[in-house]
């Protein structure tokens, strides 16, 4: 028999969400793929390491349930989101307050509940636990069966009407008191109805629109949102640079909006299980032998890549779907962006603090803990029974003294002792997150020209939403230029190894 001309229609490189979601997109339209991965394990950036029955994210970026592509990526219709209590909670001049986002995003209703439920929580008010979301809640599918959970105020109507997701309600719903409240850090009452109401006009404003607007450095643009400098420097800002992992908020204004579009249109949240299952979803639910792990490419071409085990493997296309550092390498021509550096601690205890499911930040910004969460409470699965875990974000480069510092900071942010706490892990990403800086083209090209061609979060916005949208444009482009309808060539099985 002669030797094929081509081994699969597509080769891709890379086995992130952005290369396995392509790979799903190119598989569901009847085109042969092979993913290698140089990894012994796919998932890229969003690892999640297991140590004593914690389930451990290395850099534990904030997803949010209006992303779109969550929703629109094949193989994730069983990812499970478990959604942060509605809004934030801040630590500002020695106490905590609470600041929801707007329930009803954009209507004079959804408007109102935003002014209201600014009221500063009392310390020690607890918020209650999340509630398990299915992604195909609200889609006609079938909802998996998830615990019930106290909510805070408002939360299921804001969720379901700004997201689309229908929350599992549960008995003993409460209200958080709203005896205390306090202006500090937003401001008086004219001053939280101001941005509740942009927050809420915010999540209803087109994303073209968005796109459209001037650009500058995100800190500068805050200054003309017409918003007291109080409310920004003590809300705005520390709630951005969670979002983008960026403290200096150098970062496109454009990129800055749409951060702030999906935290007023939806809920933060983490994959249940940890940041780990999402790629893990995506490569399980492939054709069995799409994926190749521990195969490192050395070269590519249009028709072909080279592998260091299996020699050279022949396609019609390639798609790299690798880090922006990698792709480079492969493709000396491609830029490298800047990096924003993330340092995750993760702490442990039997006394867990009671702050519940909030997002706590600092509108103080007094030590080197940007954010802090009692994820075990978000997600029970990351923590074995009666033990609570603590995972608490630093960005930027990590001060030589990081236990220290960060159990200081967070003994102030608490408001408890944690020096009996127990470290679990330290993880320090230097290239965590691509830099955004304005100007920043958030469609940079994924087709560099016919039969080659890059995806990730380095060609869109450095979020998983833009991992997964650069992979749902470039897949779009292949399948275009391959003319690709119904069935095609199938995958062969890789050539023997030639590695020593």
């Amino acid at each position: 028999m002669l030797e094929p001309a081509y081994q699969a229609d597509v080769v891709i490189v890379g086995a992130g969400v952005a290369g396995l979601s392509a790979a799903h997109r190119l598989t569901s339209a009847g085109v042969s793929v092979a993913v290698l991965e140089a990894a012994p394990c796919v998932g890229g950036r969003m690892a999640t390491e297991k140590v004593d029955g914690f389930r451990l994210d290395r850099i534990g970026q904030l997803l949010s349930t209006a992303y779109p592509e969550l929703h629109l990526t094949p193989g994730l219709d069983r990812l499970v989101l478990r959604p942060f209590a509605p809004g934030v909670l801040l630590h500002g001049d020695g106490r905590h307050h609470r600041v929801d986002a707007p329930a009803g995003a954009g209507s004079a209703r959804g408007a109102l509940h935003a002014v209201r439920a600014l009221a500063s929580a009392p310390r020690g008010a607890v918020p209650g636990p999340g509630v398990g979301v299915p992604l195909d809640a609200g889609r006609g599918a079938e909802s998996r069966t998830v615990p019930p959970a106290v909510v805070g105020a408002g939360s299921r109507r804001g969720l379901g009407r700004a997201a689309g997701f229908r929350a599992v309600p549960g008995a003993g719903q409460k209200v958080a008191s709203r005896s205390a409240r306090a202006a500090a850090p937003l401001g008086g009452a004219v001053d939280q109805a101001r941005l509740g109401a942009a927050l809420s006009r915010l999540a209803n404003v087109p994303v073209e629109r968005l796109l459209a607007r001037p650009e500058l450095p995100a800190g500068q643009a805050l200054a003309a949102r017409g918003l007291p400098a109080r409310t920004i420097d003590g809300f705005l800002r520390p709630l951005l640079a969670a979002l983008l992992c960026d403290p200096a908020l150098t970062t496109s204004s454009r990129c800055a909006d749409l951060a702030l579009r999906a935290f007023a249109g939806g809920r933060l949240c983490v994959p249940e299980g940890g940041a780990e299952m999402l790629p893990e979803l995506l490569a399980q639910t492939l054709p069995t032998g799409t994926v190749h792990t521990g195969v490192r490419v050395t070269s590519v071409a249009t028709t072909s890549v080279t592998t260091a085990e299996h020699g050279e493997i022949r396609c019609r296309a390639v798609l790299l779907a690798t880090d922006a550092r990698a792709a480079a390498e492969l493709l000396p021509g491609l830029r490298v962006p800047d990096f924003h550096p993330v340092t995750v601690v993760h702490h442990t205890t039997d006394e867990p603090p009671r702050t519940g499911t909030a997002l706590l930040l600092d509108a103080d910004r007094g030590g080197p803990v940007s954010h802090t969460v009692l994820i075990s409470e978000v997600d029970p699965t990351r923590a074995p029974s009666g033990r609570a875990l603590i995972s608490s974000t630093v960005l930027g480069p990590p001060p030589s003294d990081l236990d220290t510092a960060v159990r200081i900071h967070l003994s102030r942010l608490y408001g408890t002792p944690t020096h009996r706490w127990e470290t679990l892990a330290v993880h320090h990403t230097r290239e965590a997150v691509p830099a955004m800086p304005a100007p920043h083209d958030l469609r940079r090209p994924v087709r560099l020209l016919a039969g080659l061609y890059v995806c990730g979060d380095h060609r869109d916005t450095s979020t998983v939403q833009g991992a997964l949208h650069s992979a749902h444009r470039a897949s779009t482009a292949i399948l275009t230029d391959l003319g690709a309808k119904g069935s095609m060539h199938c995958a062969d099985p890789l050539p023997e190894s030639r590695a020593a």
